[in-house]
């Protein structure tokens, strides 16, 4: 209502400003313009937004558009035309959880999911889903590639979430292997001698981008996009890159010179907690098989994860293209995101779960039909993705997400519509995979604008085992924990107080 009325004392103000003359036939015009625009839904005669939501996988902020070395072209231009979330956060580092999150619009707590192996719908078999609620609200929708997670539950997929079957969605990182016709070109990527999976860590092969997953999910996507042209359509197309293996086709490898990547830092943390850490067992593999990779394998496996971004983002390219060409770009939001961020080699850290900032940050660019653009240090979560795309489209936002829209700040990149973003993890990381298949600790943090803290309870009873404050404005890669120093003492106490607020400390983990 008070939308209304602003829109309708606005016009009634102009309209006496104005030729007398006039005033009748423009008052008419202009209100029924105003009930169009600001209605709870569009009128008839006006087509419903699309939406293209594209998902990358283990993709920190290691863009061009984001200051990165990373080539990144396609993405660089998406950002040109959208809305840059320079701090955009997800709400755990780990694929299944993160993705159950954003694509349900509540946080791991809330749905109780916090690793691999349960399926969002296990302990939450009635919660509508993003796409789901576009479908019932007369969307098409369809996914290609790896949107929700898989491999590792019951159930693949979401299928009734989509109005047809989904595409290349179940499968597993370690068997996209190269698909040609004839010979296999030699692996010219050597010095790491162990795989991920069937497939190794490295591997440099000259061959087609169709031969692995991203390619043909690419292709599959421009296909789905002729299909759905006619109909307001939800596309998710989700990308496997540049998660590990680190084997983009030889042709990515070959944009990078290696000796001029960014250099490795490998420093683990001053004073930070040791449940802030993990054997990096994704990628250096698990004991007692870990490797511990010279600087020479370091250097390979990064640049292998360049390799695989500039593949993932020449993969984005086609869709975009496909969408320009098929005329439907003027009338589609299109959004990119990752699912976390990552470390190659930070830390002492290979991989993802944890609550660093290296994990924790990911891209965000949406770029909406009426073209505003800009670069935003808004906070904002992932969690935010379903409120925001209901709201610009015109759907009825459900009730009892846990996330904001976004769209006062894609209107002017300069508002905020929240004052920090949270993160979580479990310890061990992949605790579902050990004996108690049970957490014995959770990683709570909170990025707030200036710092970020971290609190390690105890699963069962909530007993605090450690606290982490980075000052980001003087130590932007948490190199240094302050939340001893007498000088932290507010930032500690203002981060704590956020924390608190959303977690609280009475009550444990285990019972949230």
């Amino acid at each position: 209502m008070m939308r209304w009325v602003a829109a309708e004392y606005c016009v009634r103000r102009s309209v006496t400003l104005g030729d007398p003359a006039m005033r009748t036939p423009f008052v008419a015009s202009v209100l029924i313009a105003a009930v169009v625009s600001v209605g709870t839904s569009p009128a008839a005669d006006v087509p419903k937004r699309n939406v293209l939501l594209i998902v990358a996988d283990d993709l920190r902020t290691e863009l061009g558009c984001y200051g990165s070395a990373a080539q990144t072209p396609h993405l660089d231009a998406l950002a040109q035309r959208g809305v840059v979330f320079e701090r955009a956060y997800c709400q755990q580092a780990l694929c299944n959880p993160s993705r159950s999150s954003f694509l349900c619009g509540k946080r791991p707590d809330t749905l109780h999911l916090w690793n691999n192996g349960t399926h969002f719908r296990e302990k939450n078999p009635n919660v509508v889903t993003l796409p789901q609620h576009f479908k019932n609200h007369g969307y098409t929708t369809r996914c290609v590639g790896k949107i929700f997670h898989n491999w590792h539950t019951q159930e693949k997929g979401d299928r009734r979430s989509w109005s047809a079957d989904e595409f290349l969605h179940y499968a597993t990182h370690g068997s996209d292997q190269p698909r040609v016709t004839g010979a296999l070109p030699e692996n010219l990527a050597t010095l790491c001698d162990w795989n991920y999976g069937e497939t190794p860590i490295t591997e440099c092969r000259d061959v087609p981008d169709e031969a692995y997953f991203d390619g043909r999910v690419a292709a599959e996507a421009v296909k789905v996009l002729a299909e759905v042209k006619g109909e307001p359509f939800f596309l998710a197309v989700g990308f496997w890159k540049p998660h590990a293996p680190f084997n983009a086709p030889k042709k990515y490898w070959d944009l990078y010179d290696r000796a001029r990547l960014p250099q490795l830092d490998p420093a683990r943390p001053l004073g930070a907690v040791d449940l802030a850490f993990h054997d990096s067992r994704e990628i250096l593999l698990p004991p007692p098989n870990t490797r511990h990779p010279t600087p020479e394998q370091s250097a390979e496996m990064r640049h292998g994860y360049f390799a695989n971004i500039s593949f993932m983002d020449a993969q984005v390219g086609k869709v975009l293209s496909a969408l320009a060409s098929l005329g439907l770009a003027r009338n589609t939001v299109v959004v990119f995101l990752s699912d976390h961020g990552y470390h190659v080699g930070e830390h002492t850290l290979w991989g993802k779960t944890s609550c660093f900032e290296y994990d924790a940050r990911v891209p965000m660019i949406v770029a909406t039909p009426d073209g505003k653009s800009g670069t935003t240090q808004s906070l904002a979560e992932l969690v935010d993705l379903f409120p925001t795309l209901t709201d610009l489209c015109g759907l009825k936002t459900p009730d009892q997400l846990d996330g904001v829209s976004l769209v006062p700040v894609l209107n002017d990149v300069s508002k905020s519509v929240k004052e920090v973003a949270f993160t979580q993890h479990p310890r061990p990381a992949y605790y579902d995979r050990t004996e108690s298949k049970l957490p014995v600790a959770m990683g709570y943090s909170v990025r707030t604008a200036t710092h970020r803290y971290t609190e390690w309870r105890a699963w069962e009873d909530g007993t605090l085992l450690g606290a982490e404050l980075y000052d980001h404005a003087s130590d932007p890669y948490e190199l240094h924990n302050v939340a001893t120093s007498p000088a932290s003492a507010a930032a500690l106490l203002a981060a704590r107080r956020a924390l608190h607020g959303e977690f609280p400390p009475g009550t444990p983990p285990a019972h949230r």
